[in-house]
């Protein structure tokens, strides 16, 4: 890896038949010498490193979902929040696409651009602040990273997604569900402010009192109008404590009414749940829900339990720190990477189905799937109430609650069956969309433009506004495919 000065930097752009700009008078990119050493003078300086080797940029081609490859002519990572700053105004001045890549967890591309630049947030990992009620961090941060500092003063985010190596950029992009989100809404409704940059070029700070409409649109906008570099996220008491009950039954119909029972009294902290493979074949489900607790006061197991139909004489009780309940995939991680199979295609279907339609859909589906269709990979159920959703483009059905139904799939390196188990995502995801049901974009599903404006529905006036006043020029977020 090597640090280039601008003039080699703008050749090497040309090398790797890197976009410089448009001619408009034959429609064609621009990737002469000529034009990158005119562009030299103007190239900017940065504190941080930009990288145009081939392993670097290979790895901004990937994501989790190792189904989407889209190669980079330079990834930039950055020392400060101002090298954003200077590459977001010379990309802008000379349509270069731009994409800010977190974890690279997402599934389907999403943070991949071909022939632009990939900003590697990781390097932007500061906890700036801690105070009562609140944490000022960069959007380069994993989750686990800030936990650890704001455990340490014995507060919590509200909300915690199943997996916590995530970056908070990341999550705050597309919303950041969990099992929390039927009290709190998702991670994007506890934000308080946040630090961008937007594609035209400009460094502000947002909140519901300032830039209110910038504000609103970055948190679930999907990367269309700026990109996150700092945030000012609301904390809560942190319990010491968690007990994790896990109830089993037979049916979908008792599952879900059970669920929907225990969302809308709020008797536990966190409510999940999952389809779960039988012995011998079919399915099962499990609703998982945690009490978190200190010493001081212990939960009550029959309050907790009274009037819940699961299976009797199956559930399963256990204690563990608040912790390690929120970092319970860490060994189920190591694991996969062990065996493999976390470097395997991931073609994940993420779907928001109404209420009324829950137990036909998902028990259509699961008549004839298999654990070979799945991957071995989890399947989760559990439903949120809407009214907790503040941010207007994060979008799910009408109704006072919904469910989240994920087929997280794990699939082998093998074109034919990647490709059928994106098949079925795309029937599956089409079955529910005309149910009024949608997605939740995180997922591996192929969508054209049409299938955003139908996404975004009432509000895709908006999002375009949105896009037309922060990113004009069309550099952020293209490996969405909305524009």
């Amino acid at each position: 890896m090597t640090q280039l000065s601008r003039r080699t930097f703008l050749k090497s752009l040309v090398a790797g038949a890197v976009v410089v700009g448009f001619d408009r008078a034959t429609s064609s990119w621009v990737t002469s010498t000529h034009a990158a050493e005119q562009l030299a003078p103007n190239f900017p300086t940065f504190d941080g490193v930009l990288y145009t080797d081939t392993a670097t940029r290979a790895e901004a081609a990937e994501d989790y979902g190792h189904i989407i490859h889209r190669t980079p002519n330079a990834v930039l990572k950055p020392g400060s929040t101002n090298d954003i700053v200077k590459l977001v105004r010379f990309a802008k001045n000379n349509n270069i696409k731009i994409s800010g890549r977190g974890q690279g967890h997402s599934t389907y591309g999403q943070p991949q651009i071909q022939g632009g630049v990939v900003i590697d947030m990781s390097t932007l990992d500061t906890v700036h602040e801690i105070g009562r009620d609140y944490v000022i961090a960069d959007a380069g941060l994993k989750w686990h990273q800030l936990l650890d500092a704001t455990l340490a003063q014995g507060l919590t985010p509200p909300v915690m997604t199943d997996y916590i190596e995530l970056s908070i950029g990341g999550t705050l992009s597309v919303g950041g569900i969990g099992g929390a989100s039927h009290q709190h809404g998702v991670q994007i409704d506890n934000v308080l402010e946040l630090t961008v940059v937007t594609g035209e070029g400009n460094l502000e700070t947002c909140s519901k009192n300032r830039n209110k409409d910038l504000f609103e649109s970055v948190l679930g906008g999907l990367g269309q109008f700026a990109i996150i570099v700092r945030a000012k996220l609301k904390l809560v008491r942190a319990e010491t404590s968690a007990r994790v009950f896990n109830l089993f039954y037979d049916d979908i119909e008792t599952f879900t009414d059970d669920q929907i029972r225990l969302i809308r009294d709020g008797r536990f902290e966190y409510v999940e749940g999952q389809v779960v493979a039988k012995a011998g074949g079919g399915w099962n489900f499990m609703l998982e829900a945690v009490s978190y607790y200190s010493a001081n006061k212990l939960p009550n197991n029959n309050r907790l339990l009274r009037n819940l139909n699961y299976t009797q004489g199956t559930e399963v009780i256990s204690d563990t720190s608040y912790f390690d309940f929120l970092n319970r995939l860490a060994p189920t991680e190591a694991f996969l990477r062990q065996i493999g199979a976390w470097f395997l295609p991931h073609p994940w279907l993420d779907l928001f189905i109404k209420s009324r339609h829950v137990n036909n859909f998902v028990g259509n589906i699961l008549e004839t799937l298999t654990l070979e269709d799945t991957g071995q990979g989890p399947i989760l159920l559990y439903p949120v109430k809407t009214k907790h959703f503040t941010k207007p483009f994060f979008r799910v059905p009408d109704g006072e609650i919904v469910f989240l139904f994920d087929i997280l799939r794990t699939a082998p390196n093998i074109p034919e069956v990647i490709n059928a188990m994106l098949a079925d995502n795309r029937e599956m995801f089409e079955t529910n969309r005309d149910l009024g049901g949608n997605r939740y974009a995180i997922g591996a599903i192929e969508f054209s433009q049409n299938d955003w404006k139908q996404h975004f529905g009432e509000v895709w006036n908006d999002f375009r506004r949105a896009k037309n006043r922060y990113d004009p020029c069309n550099i952020l977020g293209g490996g969405q495919g909305i524009f």
